[in-house]
């Protein structure tokens, strides 16, 4: 196992390598001078010029790559054009509401998907089953920021129950922090709970049809025991795999929410460096969520040896 870690973090580094080149590519050859476009229609040549020399896109294209490779093996994501902080210390304030925000929609899906896809599996066909899947495909078939506005006008604004927008650190309270999160964590993981649903439900279909669970109910095993002990233990792979799947492709719709409920993290970060031209925090951004893809695909790859004692490295 330990060999298998360590030769797939080694393994990391070329995707990593890939990755700084395209997000370099993306301020260097993007159409038009990228230094005009930063310093607005009306900026003079002077001032042109002096968002070239701080990009250090006066220097040859080899020598910036070199320059910028460097300063990311050493962590400098680089600085912020218009508020001069570092990439890394504007990520730092707004990493906290994101992480919450991922964290509490991971739990509100799991909660909810993983009893509604075994109790639809348990009873399928039924109009239990049929119940479970017309949420689930009304779950994927409803944008992210319209589950969000329906949310704030009927809690918000008609049961004026939690607060439209905003959020509220750990440090004033946790209670204060779960108002305000509690909105965009239903919205957001209604989407993710309708995939890990219907991932559950025929995992756990595929299972219910083996011998095994027909030799545990010939023994008078107890339907939770059948269900929780037997079945779902052994549908747990592609299960994990579904929730880690999410948990990358939970970081697009993190900027879809947070915009809709005005939270101040990495997807509002990366929204406000799109509209400003901003590319050192977008560059910043791309290869944070790119390591984080990396890392979470090889705790997914571990998690199979926990699930499943057959599977070996």
């Amino acid at each position: 196992m330990t060999a298998y870690i360590v030769r797939r973090l080694l393994a990391t580094i070329p995707v990593m390598v890939v990755v700084a080149m395209f997000v370099f590519l993306l301020l260097n050859l993007t159409p038009g001078d990228p230094a005009a476009v930063i310093a607005g229609d009306d900026a003079s040549p002077a001032e042109i010029e002096g968002v070239r020399r701080k990009l250090g896109l006066d220097r040859p294209l080899w020598e910036q790559f070199v320059i910028y490779a460097w300063n990311l093996a050493r962590g400098d994501l680089g600085t912020s054009i218009f508020s001069n902080l570092p990439v890394l210390t504007l990520v730092k304030q707004r990493l906290e509401p994101s992480v919450v925000l991922a964290i509490s929609t991971l739990t509100v899906a799991i909660l909810l998907a993983v009893p509604m896809g075994v109790l639809a599996a348990w009873k399928q066909r039924s109009w239990i089953d049929r119940t479970v899947m017309g949420i689930s495909v009304l779950g994927f078939a409803m944008p992210v920021f319209m589950i969000g506005y329906l949310l704030i006008y009927v809690f918000s604004i008609e049961l004026r129950w939690l607060p439209v927008q905003g959020y509220r650190p750990l440090a004033q309270g946790f209670e204060q922090t779960l108002r305000s999160i509690a909105l965009p964590s239903i919205a957001l993981g209604m989407v993710y709970m309708a995939l890990i649903a219907r991932i559950t439900r025929a995992s756990m279909l595929d299972v219910l049809n083996e011998d095994y669970i027909r030799t545990a109910r010939a023994k008078g095993v107890a339907t939770a025991g059948v269900l929780l002990r037997h079945a779902l233990k052994n549908a747990a792979v592609p299960i994990v795999t579904v929730i880690g799947i999410g948990l990358t492709l939970l970081i697009s719709g993190v900027v879809i929410t947070e915009t809709v409920f005005n939270i101040p993290g990495l997807g509002r970060l990366t929204v406000d460096a799109v509209l400003k031209r901003d590319y050192p925090i977008i560059q910043g951004l791309i290869i944070l969520f790119a390591g984080v893809k990396v890392l979470i695909n090889l705790m997914i790859d571990i998690s199979y040896t926990f699930l499943d004692p057959r599977i070996r490295y």
